[in-house]
């Protein structure tokens, strides 16, 4: 067997020529999307993505603007920055680009930045709609894999489905997302207080590995045939990309697979973009 390869690419391509006919649809009625990135500190690989959401916005027709802060900012001049952009009516979108330098508390930025403006569903109000049931934002990368199963018809009502890692950017709100009554699959949450991980996996329909630990998930973790959904960028001396799964061994083995790269990270930050013109259009009553 050689699983299909679920190309988050492609797929992401697809998302956003629908995502730019939508910006072209709200500038015709007066509403521009726009996003606002916050960088605090130098770190480098922030630099790199804040950039490349820049590239993503103005691609599709949207407005961009990043807001860098030297690594000694306080607490209370990035609120003061957050209070400012949840002021801006040109601000649809803000997001706080993690990790913010030691010092910083990221929990009460998120929660300043406001709700209606909250498109990394990070905000307690953004995540408790979630657990509700009726969502306004989902976080990007969570929503990104429900968006790659739907794309490549992956059944996901009445499936197994293992998450492997409990972070509260991806594990908590997938699993949440999956379980909810549209998805209405059967999820199990693994992390490292998890004994005997493969007796989890093995017997799962799909299994969604988000640990940041390469080989996380091997041959004999997986039944034949199941979705795996890995979620994990490492980076090896050499350079190299590579997940929290092994690709190369899972591939003969799986029913249908991402690869790194090129699976879930191209679907984040166009998902960011689709929350973002969610929020333009809740803010100009058009939702």
């Amino acid at each position: 067997m050689t699983a299909r390869i679920i190309d988050g690419k492609a797929t992401a391509a697809r998302e956003r020529e629908r995502i730019t006919a939508e910006v072209a649809e709200l500038a015709a009625r007066g509403v521009v999307p726009g996003l606002a990135a916050v960088l605090v500190g130098d770190d480098p690989a922030s630099h790199v993505y804040v950039r490349s959401k820049g590239k993503a916005c103005e691609a599709v027709g949207m407005r961009s603007g990043n807001v860098v802060l030297p690594a000694d900012t306080t607490q209370e001049r990035l609120h003061a920055e957050l209070d400012r952009l949840n002021a801006d009516p040109g601000v649809s979108g803000i997001i706080v680009q993690l990790p913010l330098p030691p010092g910083l508390d990221p929990v009460a930025a998120q929660e300043r930045t406001h709700p209606a403006k909250d498109v990394d569903g990070l905000h307690p109000i953004s995540r408790g709609r979630l657990l509700r049931g009726d969502p306004v934002f989902v976080p990007a990368t969570p929503l990104g894999c429900r968006v790659l199963l739907d794309a490549y018809e992956v059944p996901v009502a009445g499936a197994d489905v293992v998450m492997v890692g409990r972070s509260e950017l991806v594990g908590r709100p997938l699993a949440v997302l999956l379980s909810q009554r549209d998805a209405n699959a059967t999820v199990t949450t693994c992390h490292t207080g998890t004994r005997e991980l493969a007796e989890h996996t093995r017997r799962a329909d799909i299994v969604v590995v988000a640990t940041g630990v390469p080989h996380t998930l091997t041959r004999g973790m997986i039944r034949a045939g199941a979705a795996v959904i890995d979620v994990g960028v490492n980076r090896a001396e050499d350079g190299s990309l590579h997940g929290d799964a092994d690709f190369a061994d899972l591939v003969e083995v799986a029913g249908a697979i991402t690869p790194v790269p090129g699976g879930v990270g191209p679907m984040t930050v166009t998902m960011l973009l689709h929350n973002t013109v969610l929020a333009a259009r809740h803010q100009a009553g058009l939702a």
